[in-house]
């Protein structure tokens, strides 16, 4: 996972936070849900990427 997508991914999971906080805050359903759906993204696009480093790992060792 490049550092780039690892601060791309915290900055929507953050993101997310704050809309889930306004939201909440200010009784506003659909921001709520819709920084819950970007938390929801980003721990996808990093459990993707975790994944695909995996993958990557796997080849290197049978390369060998």
């Amino acid at each position: 996972m490049g550092v780039d997508d690892k601060f791309e991914n915290k900055a929507e999971d953050l993101g997310g936070r704050a809309k889930e906080t306004v939201g909440d805050v200010t009784g506003d359903d659909q921001l709520k849900a819709e920084g819950a759906t970007d938390q929801l993204k980003a721990k996808t696009k990093d459990v993707g990427e975790s994944v695909k480093d995996l993958g990557a790992s796997v080849k290197d060792k049978f390369s060998k």
